[in-house]
């Protein structure tokens, strides 16, 4: 068992928002954004739709996410209003880390989302000493893989059939930043 990944710092701001760990103020903007069926269409059943203030106590409660992994709100003009996260993997994959984020629907088509994972992507990189960050996408979902294209994630491929969304099959694209050594820039 390797401990909880630590981190020296918190993740960058950039234009328009701050990272930030989630605070138990932060239920009823949570609530407001997560609770949107366009939002959960595009992200795990861990994020469920209808979205209730029960949920949002058991998210903040870290009954969900394990916080302390490094798993933080995007906020915006004082609102959490999305969030991103890693998830370092275990043993021999403890080299690499899964993430995924979200946002919600009133912040989409601005770039925020773009922004985000610019920063967030090789900070985390090098906070946790990865050589593998990886994200996995819905078929039905290609705004987030455009997120991830333009911060130079690869395309790796695709699990067929891997997941059942809201009683459809769907897809599961692969996606990853791998560097080779550690003095490679993530």
């Amino acid at each position: 068992m390797n401990p909880p990944a630590t981190v020296a710092s918190l993740p960058p701001a950039g234009e328009g928002y701050v990272l930030r760990p989630w605070r138990g103020d932060d239920l009823a903007s949570l609530i407001a954004h997560a609770d949107d069926a366009l939002v959960a269409r595009g992200v795990s059943d861990r994020f469920p739709h209808p979205y209730t203030r029960a949920d949002g106590e058991r998210f903040l409660a870290g009954e969900v996410v394990n916080f302390a992994d490094p798993v933080y709100a995007i906020e915006v003009d004082g609102q959490a209003c999305g969030g991103i996260g890693a998830r370092p993997g275990q043993g021999e994959r403890r080299h690499g880390a899964e993430f995924g984020y979200w946002l919600g629907r009133a912040h989409w088509n601005r770039g925020l989302m773009t922004r985000v994972v610019g920063a967030f992507a090789p900070w985390v990189m090098r906070e946790l000493e990865l050589h593998r960050l990886y994200a996995t996408v819905l078929d039905s979902n290609p705004a987030s893989a455009q997120v991830l294209l333009k911060n130079g994630f690869i395309e790796e491929g695709a699990q067929r059939g891997a997941v059942v969304k809201y009683g459809e099959l769907h897809d599961l694209r692969v996606f990853a930043k791998v560097r080779r050594s550690l003095q490679d820039a993530p």
